[in-house]
Formats: C-alpha cells, sequence, structure tokens
C-alpha cells in the first residue's frame, strides 16, 4: 500500500467535531469549513445548540449532537447581541462537557474546531485531553481591532463621542467611529466577554481564518507578532467548495428569473444581513434613494428589519407604485447566486465579513452602510484601503443614497471601483488554487490533524 492510500484510509477514519456559534453570519463559514474537510475525507460530527438549531436533513453526510441551551423565551428573542453570548457561554458549559464525555470513547476522534466566541469551549474540551482549533469568522484586519480594546479603552477612544473622524493612530486607518463596538445594555459585559475570548485565543492549538494572506498581508504579519500560535488562513471557504445553503431563513428564488430579465451589470443589490436593525425613517431614506435613482434594484427586506414591523408594511405610499418592474423585494435571498448573476453591477451591504468577501470574490463593487462590530473596520477597509466600494457615512439621506448609487453604476468613479475589485476577485481565485497560499494552508491544517 503507497503512502498516499494509507494517508486516505487513515483520514477516512478520522472524525472532527465542530462547534457553531448559532448566528447566521458564523454558521455559514463552519458549515463551509464542514464541507471542505468532509471533502478531504474526514467524518464530520456537528454540535449545535437548541438556539437556531440547524436542520440536520440538508446535511446527511454530517453527523449531528443536539445540546440543550436553557434559553427562556426572552433571552432567545433579545435584540441584544452581546447579553445573548454571554448567557449561552454559562448555560452550554456543562451541556457540552456531557456531549464530549460520549463522543471521546471514540477513539478515532481527531480534533475540536470551536467557533472563538464560544470562550469555555477549549478548557471543556481539555478535561477530554482533546486538541482544540478555533475559528476566526470575521477577518484579521477587526479582529486586530477587537484585541486592541484594553488598549484602546485606557487611551480614552471608548468614550469620544465629539470627535468621530479623528483617526486612531494605533490602528491606522481606522477612525474613532470604525472601532468595532457592539451596542449592549452594558458595555462592561462587552468587554468581559472580549477579554475572555482573546485570552483563550492565544491557547488554541491553531487558528482558522476565512481570510488569506493576499488579502490582508500586513494585518497577518501584525496577528502573528501578538498571538504565536499556528494560523491558518485558507479563505474563501467557499471557493474551495460550495456548501449547500446554510439560511436560518428561506431563500426566495424567484429572484433570480426577475434578475434574468435585466441587463448586465444593471441591478443593484441590497442586503443588510440577519441581524441589523434600521429605524423606519431610515428606511423610508433607502426606498426614496432607490427609487429616485432610476437604477433596478433587487432589495432583501427581512422581518425584523424594521423595528416593530412584520414585513415591508412600513413602505412609503407609492413607492411600489413607482419603482414598477424596476424593483423587485424578498425577505431572503440565495446571496452568492445573486452575487455571482451577470445583471448585478453593485452591492449595497452592511459589510458583514461574509457578505463582504463574497462581494469581492464575484467582482461586485460595494456601497457600504456598515451597522455594528467588525462591519465597521470591514466598510474602511473597502473603501479606503481595497478601493473597492463607496462608503456610506453620516445620516442616511435619500439625496445621497441616489447620488452614491449613480456613482457606482454610472460613472467613471464606479468603473474604477470594478476594475479593482475584478483584480482583487483574480488575486483571491489563485490564492485557493494549488500552489496558493490557502490552499498550502489547507494541506498544512489537513496534516496538523492527522498528527493529532
Amino acid at each position: 500500500m503507497n503512502k498516499s492510500h494509507d494517508m486516505q484510509q487513515t483520514k477516512y477514519g478520522r472524525k472532527i467535531l465542530l462547534f457553531p456559534l448559532p448566528l447566521q453570519g458564523h454558521i455559514n463559514p463552519m458549515i463551509q469549513l464542514a464541507n471542505i474537510l468532509h471533502s478531504k475525507g474526514f467524518s464530520i460530527v456537528i454540535i449545535h445548540t437548541s438556539f437556531n438549531s440547524l436542520d440536520s436533513s440538508n446535511y446527511r453526510h454530517f453527523t449531528f449532537h443536539s445540546i440543550p441551551d436553557r434559553l427562556s423565551e426572552d433571552e432567545a428573542s433579545t435584540e441584544d447581541v452581546i447579553a445573548l453570548l454571554s448567557i449561552l457561554n454559562v448555560r452550554c458549559v456543562e451541556a457540552l462537557r456531557n456531549c464530549l464525555a460520549k463522543l471521546v470513547l471514540d477513539e478515532c476522534l481527531g480534533c475540536l474546531i470551536t467557533d472563538v466566541m464560544w470562550y469555555f469551549a477549549r478548557g471543556v474540551a481539555e478535561q477530554f485531553k482533546i486538541p482544540t482549533i478555533g475559528l476566526r469568522t470575521t477577518n484579521v484586519c477587526s479582529f486586530l481591532g477587537f484585541a486592541a480594546f484594553p488598549l484602546l479603552r485606557d487611551l480614552g477612544y471608548l468614550s469620544i463621542h465629539g470627535r468621530l473622524d479623528e483617526a486612531v493612530q494605533e490602528l491606522p486607518p481606522l477612525r474613532v467611529k470604525d472601532i468595532p463596538t457592539i451596542q449592549t445594555k452594558d458595555p462592561d459585559t462587552l468587554y468581559n466577554l472580549i477579554d475572555k475570548v482573546m485570552n483563550q485565543t492565544k491557547e488554541f492549538s491553531g487558528l482558522i481564518w476565512n481570510s488569506c494572506e493576499e488579502l490582508e498581508q500586513h494585518s497577518f504579519q501584525k496577528l502573528k507578532k501578538d498571538f504565536p500560535i499556528q494560523m491558518y488562513p485558507i479563505g474563501p471557504f467557499h471557493k474551495h467548495f460550495q456548501a449547500l445553503s446554510t439560511s436560518l431563513l428561506p431563500q426566495d428564488q424567484t429572484c433570480i428569473s426577475w434578475l434574468d430579465t435585466k441587463p448586465p451589470n444593471s441591478v443593484l443589490y441590497v442586503s443588510f444581513g440577519s441581524i441589523a436593525a434600521i429605524t423606519k425613517a431610515e428606511f423610508h431614506e433607502i426606498a426614496w434613494g432607490l427609487a429616485n435613482s432610476n437604477h433596478p434594484f433587487l432589495w432583501v427586506v427581512r422581518p425584523g428589519l424594521v423595528g416593530g414591523s412584520g414585513w415591508f408594511e412600513p413602505l412609503p405610499d407609492g413607492f411600489m407604485e413607482m419603482v414598477g418592474e424596476r424593483g423587485c423585494i424578498v425577505k431572503w435571498a440565495p446571496q452568492q447566486e445573486v452575487l455571482g448573476h451577470p445583471a448585478i453591477g453593485g452591492f449595497w451591504t452592511h459589510n458583514g465579513w461574509n457578505s463582504t468577501l463574497e462581494s469581492i470574490c464575484e467582482g461586485v463593487p460595494m456601497i457600504c452602510m456598515p451597522n455594528f462590530g467588525d462591519q465597521m473596520v470591514n466598510a474602511r477597509y473597502v473603501s479606503d484601503v481595497w478601493g473597492v466600494g463607496i462608503h456610506l457615512e453620516g445620516k442616511i439621506k435619500r439625496e445621497d443614497v441616489k447620488i452614491a448609487i449613480k456613482r457606482l453604476l454610472e460613472e467613471e468613479e464606479g468603473k474604477d471601483l470594478k476594475k479593482r475589485v475584478l483584480h482583487l476577485k483574480e488575486k483571491l481565485d489563485l490564492c485557493s488554487r494549488e500552489g496558493g497560499s490557502s490552499y498550502c494552508y489547507l494541506e498544512n491544517l489537513i496534516n496538523y490533524i492527522l498528527s493529532l
């Protein structure tokens, strides 16, 4: 038996446990990673909470273990993400311990890959001598912003209110308003959560990134100095293996047939992700900005996007009559398929990392309207570093929206953005191919897991 065949046999007998955080933006990359590793011959076991539980029937090639999270109805429906994560990190300790106690009996168990926001998971796995690798679902730029919180707090940046455009000298090119903070009722809860996550991150056997060196070379260099553990930047994940849908919301496929009727590069895709919320006034400004631009648009209006509303009841009177067939509104869209459609000319996004990466990978320039957390950092890099988007800053006004859309889809500036994003797309395409950086780091990751 030759060596390569022997290694393949070894892989097929090796199980990897994966523990995703139960939020849409964290589930997507974890399941994509699971598909990548499965395609390399590993058996995959997904440990998931009752909250935002995954439908195992969509992934018959994986084994699923559900653990109780004991969330009350009020806790599960809270809009305070930091409070939710803090509660989950306390409630799930015993449940994960009980789950691992059963799974560790399997002598073919390789390792646990956990979302780093589960700051307790490594300690529990260590009790069973299970090696633990972290997955960071955001990019390195924003991670460094969170890691700098103690310094930024000591320097007074986190309490600045009147000088939001002031540069953060310690984290160029960020401004004060770009610091990746998240609104919560108790800021100390946020600081405590971040401290625990950062402390645990340094203890992992390795850290996997849905990013690549070509995109964040300078940031990776800084990261390796501050976090001296093995790094595996193997992204973009979906370039290795096209994952099945991991959407927690039903996707409306009718928008694809609508896009089929539109000319190339003519449609603006608008989606602000699975968590972001806007006011009714902002919703109206966005609506009239889209209408007044005279460009076709596909708009994802998620139930709950506007506080207190079910779906698109807050649309201003006369809006639908004005836009007619030029506008298509859906509750949720198959985003990768949409961004890859030839009719799409631009993406108005909240700049979650998954959305930002998917837009770059499809060569689609962006209009940036970040909402919270890492989104502000991503938007700043999209506009000021990579030069592939227009940053909408300040209060949302319909005239500014109209101007931004025209800049993106009509003017020379938009053509320059398109050229740059296509150039970036080519670089990311290469990194996932044989010999590319992400390809090589994936091989390193596989060899490391086999060595355990």
